[in-house]
């Protein structure tokens, strides 16, 4: 039998079928809770707080920029409070990110409320708002850069497979799973982290002005409490959703009662919520056996900022 003549193909081939249809019964359970919705249009008069959720992995930008610029650029939102759940994703989201809340500040206030994980790439989304505040317990912090690969060649010679690879330049293949990795590489890959790691710390220290250098000594990829984050300067205030909604509002200017927008998605898409949904992301980066770098919480690369 099959399972007999390959053990260990047969045990990676089982494993992935586990691990694909566990995803897809979790993402069903979930999302039979979730509800056809629309984006909340801003219709009433009034003056108002736009609030943006985000959740789970970074790993893409456009709908959160969307919804900041679409804030942005109404009149009747007089602050932004961005809702932050999330261990972080891939850089470059985080980057992206972090850039549109650079051009929204000079117009509105942003308030970052950090919820029960806003670490790394998320912290690296909150570091640019005008004021961020957290719960005393929240987990954020975790100030660096993962990569990592999948080496499988050991086992590839033990079920008899012998990878071909042709390639254009010396390192074009670079953290590929089917070899080890040369010191050569290493030593790319590493330059390659360190410069991205700079990348973090810089926009920390500019977003939160503080030195370099006292945000460096903590960047080790340590994770604080909200509490301990406040005292090191990376966190302004203790408190929870709606103290950050009162706060944005009394930047905004606004009196009285306080009314909020919500941004949500314009159209439920059950397949586009599977395909997109942060477990799919992370069993993918969990399963693919690929080089990944990215600014996110965790000993797992994942894949995030």
């Amino acid at each position: 039998m099959f399972s007999r003549r390959h053990p260990f193909l047969f045990f990676i081939l089982i494993s992935f079928s586990i691990i694909a249809i566990s995803s897809i019964v979790i993402s069903l359970i979930i999302l039979t809770g979730i509800k056809s919705s629309t984006r909340t249009e801003i219709s009433d008069f009034g003056e108002k707080i736009g609030v943006i959720d985000i959740k789970g992995y970074i790993g893409e930008s456009r709908e959160i920029i969307r919804d900041i610029r679409h804030y942005r650029e109404n009149a009747s939102i007089k602050a932004i409070v961005l809702r932050i759940n999330s261990p972080g994703g891939a850089v470059g989201p985080s980057q992206e990110i972090n850039r549109e809340i650079q051009k929204t500040i000079p117009i509105k206030k942003v308030v970052a409320s950090l919820g029960s994980v806003a670490a790394s790439g998320g912290y690296y989304i909150a570091a640019a708002a005008s004021d961020v505040m957290a719960d005393p317990g929240t987990i954020t912090g975790s100030i660096g850069v993962i990569m990592g690969f999948t080496d499988i060649h050991d086992l590839l010679q033990k079920i008899g497979v012998t990878p071909v690879v042709i390639k254009s330049g010396e390192y074009k293949d670079v953290g590929s799973p089917v070899r080890p990795m040369t010191a050569s590489e290493k030593n790319l890959l590493q330059n390659f982290s360190d410069q991205v790691h700079r990348q973090f710390i810089t926009a920390v220290a500019k977003g939160r002005h503080l030195e370099y250098d006292k945000v460096a000594a903590i960047a080790d990829g340590r994770i604080l409490t909200g509490e301990n984050a406040m005292q090191l300067g990376l966190v302004d205030r203790l408190g929870n959703l709606e103290d950050a909604i009162e706060w944005a509002g009394q930047l905004g200017g606004i009196h009285g009662k306080i009314k909020t927008v919500y941004a949500r998605d314009k159209k439920f898409s059950f397949l586009k919520k599977l395909l997109e949904s942060s477990l799919h992301d992370i069993i993918g980066q969990l399963s693919a056996h690929r080089l990944f770098a990215g600014y996110v919480l965790g000993g797992i690369p994942l894949g995030g900022n």
